[in-house]
């Protein structure tokens, strides 16, 4: 499993950066500080979920879809990820949102991921 953000400033992300949208969450993604230590950040506000124990479940479901991710390899380690809660999160299914999750995440890897490693072997 990866390591966590916790710093404020590492949650921050480039505008342009590679992300995707899915009824359940936002995902971004930005180049990792340390390439071969990439990290993910979780992000449920207490503006979207009014009571913590709803902010919880929201995090520890997004904890379970992340660790499916990654055993599956779709996470790359190339970057750090943000994953924003949203309110119909806590009405989905284990399998709906692994299956979000991995829609969400390949459409990163095909659009930006792979565009990114051609650059650094350009750049290398």
């Amino acid at each position: 499993m990866r390591d966590t953000i916790k710093k404020h400033s590492d949650f921050l992300t480039a505008p342009e950066g590679p992300g995707a949208i899915t009824a359940l969450f936002f995902v971004h993604a930005k180049a990792a500080k340390i390439p071969n230590n990439a990290r993910y950040g979780l992000v449920a506000a207490k503006r979207t979920f009014k009571l913590a124990v709803h902010r919880n479940r929201a995090k520890r479901l997004l904890r379970d879809w992340i660790a499916y991710a990654d055993a599956n390899n779709l996470l790359a380690p190339e970057f750090d990820y943000i994953f924003i809660a949203r309110g119909a999160i806590l009405n989905a299914s284990r399998d709906q949102g692994r299956a979000e999750m991995a829609k969400a995440l390949q459409h990163i890897m095909q659009k930006y991921v792979i565009k990114y490693r051609k650059s650094l072997q350009k750049n290398s």
